[in-house]
């Protein structure tokens, strides 16, 4: 083609006799960076000096060589041009590999029309919109959806995964919302089939099969001693029994903290090895029962710490601080029973909470007698898929809620992962359904997530903020976890920022109670809200990187069984629909719909008012409190000589800076035209950088 085109180009030029025509060159400059040269040339006097070029008409007569140059080149023109135009024009193709792998949200909003039906001739007010979501989100469409999501196996990167993966992009296909797929490979710690974790305790020898995702590897022995959940005031209590926690292997009971928490504090005492168990008291599954978890203090991947892990990624070679430097390995109550027979030493206190619920036995705290803990985790290269679909707002489609939903887990995960892809999977459907149909149009978009890889520390998700935050932070209004909304029936707890309080207090007044009367407002109770259901955000929570590494305003909510704190199956193979369903007293299809209308009308208020339904207030008390407390204690370590030349000054005036921050904010809010779409962008964008 190249010679061709010479050819043509010098027919072109015989047929015009001009003699000046432009080249475009790459010359390269002083700094080895290559620049656009224009280059006039003389084709007939080159070589000659002086004179200004002339042109002359071009004659009449032209060789047959000539014209068929020129037809050939005219035709190789036009192919290129066809086959250019069709590459690009022509519509994509779901590879059935990866379906689609786009760079980020905003270049996939920009793709997609606007407009999908007639605008409606009146706009849908508030309680038309509930009342069209609660329609649509019904306890048969869940039967249905439940079913055709539970897998035996689901772990992150496996063929079920990906065959998942595929599901959930296929069912986003059908309602039109435009999926694609964020692809990641990432660092997943396994046992090794060859050499299993093993746990030696004089004549006995124990192969657990459950495991904790990132333990040191290592083979380590030392006295083996009992300290309760590894708080750090149960480590406190072993030190004031004078037990020696240097070198030592703890053995702990699962609860109150995660596993990273636990290992971490062991670690800090100086023990070199964790063994973790589930004690009777806490858990009354089968005492054969194992357990699985990870240790990783922190989230994403730990291999490649503040980055994402796109394929061909090269980065330093470096690990995340939150690796454990010492082995952790999961026991079954059988085997931790046999330890805390023979384990010796002094009696704990009644009054220290050590005692579990193993009744023959003393709880003695150890220190006396050898153990030894092996791990051969391997580390396994993964390739894990988040699937995204979107819904695109009519006024500020760059802003948009995230709605997402852990798709991986140990074992079955039907609590875990099956309820909320579900979840999301029919919330999708319903409010497209509803854009399409029903004439609601949501002001801001709504992107449908599902992670893979949260069993090892919401890694699909972390690796989706590693790899867009500079975008990600200045578009996302808020993200609303799926993961773990139903785990019983009769209570309600919640995580969230202080942000979203306001949105969360008014969805639990209007959504109906799932136990037949009133709201979810009334069964937690009227009085003093916060301090029955609100919950601080621990580490283990999918919406911790959310609010925790990018900032973002998040929310996690559980309908879970009276007097308990946690969903007794996580991290086992008994998470499935018989025990979730023995948990909602057999009304896990209607608890999984009330569950939907509640995440729904909180993503549906973020996208469809005109002013964010982000209360910048309800900081102050919070900061307030914090404030006074760190003031009493720099005031206690000042009187007491530990601490000189420091002030809290600072800190109280910056509290007045935000203070008075968030009044010009509500001053704004009284005082402007809510019906002005540029002034509401403008002031909620201010709202954002809250």
């Amino acid at each position: 083609i190249t010679a061709a085109m010479d050819r043509v180009r010098s027919a072109f030029n015989s047929m015009i006799k001009s003699e000046r025509y432009s080249r475009f060159t790459l010359q390269p400059g002083e700094d080895g960076e290559r620049h656009v040269e224009v280059k006039l040339s003389d084709d007939a006097t080159e070589g000659e000096a002086g004179g200004s070029p002339s042109f002359r008409p071009a004659p009449l007569h032209q060789s047959r060589r000539t014209i068929c140059y020129l037809v050939l080149g005219t035709l190789l023109l036009f192919l290129t041009g066809y086959l250019v135009g069709y590459i690009s024009h022509r519509k994509p193709q779901v590879e059935q590999e990866n379906c689609v792998t786009e760079l980020g949200v905003e270049n996939r909003l920009k793709t997609m029309p606007t407009v999908v039906a007639p605008a409606p001739q009146v706009e849908l007010d508030w309680k038309d919109i509930t009342q069209l979501l609660t329609q649509k989100l019904t306890s048969q469409a869940f039967d249905k959806t439940l079913r055709d999501f539970d897998l035996p196996r689901r772990s992150a990167g496996s063929e079920e995964d990906m065959s998942l993966a595929k599901r959930v992009f296929e069912e986003f296909r059908k309602v039109e919302m435009n999926p694609w797929t964020d692809i990641h490979y990432v660092q997943l710690q396994m046992p090794d089939s060859k050499s299993p974790n093993r746990v030696l305790f004089g004549s006995d020898v124990f192969e657990p099969t459950g495991y904790l995702a990132y333990s040191a590897p290592r083979k380590v022995e030392g006295k083996l001693v009992y300290g309760n959940y590894g708080r750090q005031e149960d480590l406190d209590v072993l030190q004031k029994k004078n037990v020696e926690l240097i070198g030592s292997v703890l053995l702990l009971r699962t609860g109150k903290i995660s596993f990273a928490e636990q290992v971490d504090n062991a670690a800090t005492k100086g023990a070199s090895a964790v063994l973790i168990y589930p004690d009777s008291e806490d858990f009354t599954y089968l005492a054969d029962t194992a357990l699985y978890g990870h240790v990783h203090m922190g989230s994403g991947d730990p291999y490649t710490p503040g980055f994402p892990s796109f394929n061909h990624t090269q980065f330093p070679p470096t690990q995340s601080s939150g690796l454990p430097k010492i082995p952790a390995q999961t026991i079954t109550a059988n085997m931790a029973s046999t330890l805390l027979q023979k384990i010796g030493g002094p009696e704990s206190d009644a009054s220290s909470g050590f005692k579990g619920g193993f009744k023959s036995l003393a709880y003695s705290l150890g220190g006396s007698k050898n153990i030894t803990v092996e791990v051969n985790n391997v580390l396994v290269n993964r390739k894990i898929p988040n699937v995204f679909g979107v819904i695109k707002g009519f006024t500020d489609p760059d802003r948009y809620v995230v709605l997402g939903a852990q798709r991986d887990a140990w074992g079955e995960g039907y609590a875990k992962a099956t309820v909320g892809t579900s979840v999301l999977i029919e919330l999708a459907k319903a409010v497209r359904e509803m854009v399409e149909n029903d004439g609601f149009r949501p002001r801001r978009s709504l992107v449908f997530a599902s992670w893979s890889a949260g069993e090892y520390g919401s890694v699909g998700a972390t690796e989706w903020l590693e790899g867009y935050m500079s975008s990600i932070d200045k578009s996302v209004v808020a993200y609303i976890s799926l993961d773990g909304v139903v785990m019983g029936r009769g209570s309600f707890m919640a995580s969230a920022s202080p942000l979203l309080y306001s949105l969360l207090e008014s969805t639990m007044k209007e959504v109906k109670s799932p136990l037949g009367s009133g709201t979810v407002y009334d069964l937690v109770g009227k009085s003093d809200w916060k301090a029955k259901a609100l919950r601080p955000m621990s580490m283990d929570d999918p919406a911790y990187p959310f609010l925790a590494f990018s900032g973002i305003p998040s929310i996690s909510f559980h309908f879970i069984s009276t007097n308990i704190e946690a969903y007794p199956y996580y991290g086992t193979n008994l998470d499935n629909m018989d025990h979730l369903n023995y948990q909602t007293n057999h009304r896990t299809s209607e608890m999984t719909a009330v569950a939907a209308q509640f995440a729904g009308q909180m993503a549906l208020r973020l996208v469809h008012n005109h002013l964010l339904s982000l209360d910048v207030s309800r900081y102050s008390s919070i900061i307030y409190k914090d404030v006074v407390q760190v003031n009493r204690h720099i005031n206690q370590l000042s009187q007491s000589g530990q601490l000189k030349e420091v002030t809290p000054t600072w800190l109280n005036q910056a509290r007045g800076s935000f203070q008075r921050a968030a009044d010009s904010i509500n001053n704004a809010i009284d005082n402007t035209d809510l019906n002005d779409k540029e002034a509401c962008r403008i002031l909620n964008d201010r709202i954002m950088r809250v």
